[in-house]
């Protein structure tokens, strides 16, 4: 019956069903990551773990075809889209040390705005009116979401390092979807996900050594599952986009807000305040215009999808 029914959906649903599943998957990614940074487990030592427990559902490519089959002639660009990721990773991981789940979702959704910018500097992709005025818009959202914790206890300006840790973690990301572009159609999802692990491993590990808790069986397999389920997520992600069309399916996305305010609220005893939620509608709204916006420029169905999440 199953079969049956998922047989009748169209591309569309099927997508969406798959981005809602992605969706999932990575605030429950976060959440894992949270539970390990506020025990004090160095955020270096979980981006090593993240990356090296990624590679697992990667070892029957290896072990049937061997290096061989992870062979590419885009070395220097790996190795940047893996400085920009891994960089993320860590500043995701100790912003989400501190604040809410739910505000490090939001930052998370500004990583289309970030691209934007990213495009035109490093690209020379021309940007009309109208999508630099959505642009400056999600930014006003952030600074919106942020406010009120610019003012210190004295009255002065304050804006906290997780806070632009979160922000740091969405640049990352939005420099990696640009790595992303320079590769050719032929390199493939495996490969991408290869070298962005397997580099990703060797920037993380000496700070990881460095600062490294052994840890115990609980932390093990939260560990573990850091990176299946960043790699699960993913491949969730890839299948939403072939599936169906891009601006129908983005944005399912953003069901990762009310899921990280009710896992944040769960589990962490946190409560989103108003500040928050008013810019994260926003930066939803700005995004959203920028994804329909180039889906009506290009004349086919595209969106800022996000590969670069490694």
């Amino acid at each position: 019956m199953a079969r049956g029914f998922w047989a009748g959906l169209s591309g569309n649903e099927r997508g969406a069903l798959w981005m809602l599943m992605a969706a999932v998957g990575f605030t429950f990614n976060a959440t894992l990551a949270k539970t390990l940074a506020q025990s004090g487990m160095p955020v270096f030592q979980i981006a090593f773990a993240r990356a090296f427990f990624a590679l697992a559902p990667l070892l029957p490519f290896l072990l049937v075809g061997g290096l061989r089959a992870f062979r590419t002639t885009h070395p220097v660009t790996h190795l940047l889209r893996a400085v920009c990721g891994a960089g993320a990773m860590v500043c995701g991981f100790y912003a989400l040390s501190t604040l809410p789940l739910a505000t490090v979702t939001v930052l998370g959704f500004t990583v289309p705005l970030f691209t934007v910018l990213l495009s035109v500097l490093l690209l020379g992709e021309p940007i009309r009116w109208r999508r630099w005025t959505a642009t400056l818009v999600g930014f006003a959202g952030v600074l919106i979401m942020i406010a009120p914790r610019l003012a210190g206890e004295t009255g002065g300006f304050v804006l906290e390092w997780p806070m632009l840790a979160g922000i740091g973690m969405a640049l990352g990301i939005a420099l990696a979807v640009i790595m992303v572009k320079r590769f050719p159609a032929g390199e493939s999802q495996p490969v991408m996900v290869f070298w962005f692990c397997f580099a990703s491993i060797l920037l993380t590990a000496p700070f990881a050594l460095l600062q490294w808790q052994p840890p115990n069986r609980e932390e093990w397999l939260l560990l573990a599952g850091i990176g299946v389920t960043g790699f699960v997520a993913q491949s969730l992600i890839i299948k939403a986009y072939r599936s169906g069309e891009a601006s129908f399916v983005a944005p399912f996305d953003y069901a990762k807000l009310p899921i990280a305010v009710l896992l944040g609220w769960l589990l962490f005893a946190e409560l989103p305040d108003g500040a928050t939620y008013l810019g994260s509608a926003v930066v939803i709204a700005s995004t959203l215009y920028i994804a329909r916006r180039e889906s009506r420029l290009s004349g086919r169905p595209t969106a800022a999808r996000p590969e670069g999440r490694g």
